[in-house]
């Protein structure tokens, strides 16, 4: 069996570990991949968003799967372009990625399915925008987010009218490209944020144990948004009744309204959900698997991913369990200098080869050079801790951090710390 994984970042990497694990024994294939996943697959000079060179290079080669990463080939029509060849892609129709594609037709699947979610406004003209946020409706804090997929950077978390205005202006003055030209206002909810992942194929639903993420990048949630800095899992905060409700509300209705409107949704469906004092609400949807909350996710599963995956393009998942690991996991995102704005390249990573035990490190952002490791992206690595409790996970992937040096390296110190308090021993 060959299976191609397209992607080059850390969530890719930790897919194609999982999947070079599996019974099957697949030989297993990466597009572009990076120098961490080059260790385990066969990495191919193709770009994730080349649909064309990567399904015919899929055809060449015969690959029985191909399991897509990152949002934009998704959102592009992969599916569609690899099945007019008779080739089989775990992800969802351009139709149904347009869940992450666009905000406005979330919330609009949202609203027909009857899923709890903040209240809402849509503006495709930065006039209308600025006279809502000067309007009585409004009320701060207040959420600002680009219609468009904008690699998780493009939403606002507004204090006041001020910094509203600020990120109104900022969208349609193109910072988020054409992700901007329209934009969604919402209401601000407060709560604990959680991402839920369900594998579907189009009928039934089969969930993960949820994680957490953390999308700014300073300590103590300051700072601007990042594409991720850190993650943890399991949730020792989220009741199982609250993860059947989420599952219930909000992901079921989601897909049932999919299949009504003509777009049914097979792949992997993330969540992104806040538990309020009200009860769960929904975020946002992505079609796709989370970055960093996959790389914690992943290392604790015991089934077998690749069985998984197939049995969803199969259409055959009803019926089956996913059996997990009692351990923990805790991931820390080591970011180069300057990120998530501009930041540096080139500069030399050392301490990969020294590793305590229980640490795994996945490339997101390198390249190698005569065997040496550098920098080439705005998060670099993951490294991620496991342990029968969070302290022991934590402690092990801060460990990482330390035998790990390049110049400028940002990272958060705080990652799955208030785990620790809920954690019964």
């Amino acid at each position: 069996m060959r299976v191609l994984v397209v992607g080059s970042g850390g969530r890719e990497h930790a897919l194609v570990e999982a999947l070079a694990a599996s019974h099957l024994e697949p030989e297993v294939y990466a597009a572009p991949g990076n120098p961490g996943i080059a260790r385990v697959a066969e990495t191919v000079d193709i770009p994730a968003d080349d649909l064309v060179a990567l399904r015919d290079f899929a055809a060449e080669r015969r690959m029985d799967l191909t399991v897509v990463g990152p949002e934009v080939p998704l959102i592009g029509g992969i599916r569609e372009c690899f099945e007019e060849a008779g080739l089989r892609v775990f992800g969802p129709s351009r139709a149904a990625a347009r869940i992450e594609g666009s905000k406005v037709f979330a919330k609009e699947v949202m609203r027909h399915a009857g899923v709890p979610t903040a209240r809402f406004e849509v503006f495709d003209r930065e006039y209308r925008a600025l006279d809502y946020l000067r309007s009585r409706e409004a009320e701060f804090p207040i959420v600002v987010k680009a219609d468009g997929a904008a690699a998780g950077k493009g939403v606002t978390v507004a204090r006041d009218r001020s910094e509203a205005e600020s990120a109104v202006r900022a969208a349609f003055g193109g910072k988020f490209g054409k992700a901007g030209e329209r934009i969604v206002i919402e209401e601000y909810l407060e709560g604990r944020e959680a991402s839920v992942f369900v594998i579907t194929d189009g009928h039934e639903m089969l969930p993960f144990l949820p994680a957490q993420d953390y999308k700014r990048i300073y300590d103590g949630d300051e700072g601007p948004n990042t594409g991720g800095m850190g993650a943890y899992s399991p949730l020792m905060w989220m009741r199982p009744e609250t993860y059947g409700e989420i599952l219930e509300e909000i992901v079921r209705p989601t897909l049932h309204q999919l299949a009504l409107i003509g777009t049914p949704y097979t792949g992997l469906l993330y969540a992104g959900v806040i538990v309020t004092s009200s009860g769960p609400k929904a975020l946002e949807f992505n079609c796709r698997f989370g970055d960093p909350e996959t790389q914690v996710i992943l290392p604790r599963m015991r089934s077998d991913l690749l069985e998984l995956l197939l049995a969803a393009v199969e259409g055959n998942i009803s019926g089956r369990e996913i059996s997990w690991s009692s351990d923990k996991a805790v991931c820390v995102v080591l970011a180069s200098e300057g990120y998530p704005e501009s930041y540096s390249t080139g500069d030399e990573i050392s301490g990969l080869s020294d590793l305590p035990s229980g640490v795994y490190v996945y490339h997101a952002g390198t390249e190698e050079r005569d065997g040496r490791f550098y920098t080439a992206g705005g998060r670099v690595l993951n490294v991620v801790g496991t342990g029968s409790t969070i302290i022991e996970a934590r402690a092990r992937a801060y460990a990482g951090v330390e035998a790990i040096h390049f110049r400028g390296m940002q990272y958060r110190t705080d990652i799955a710390l208030e785990a620790i308090e809920l954690e019964d021993f």
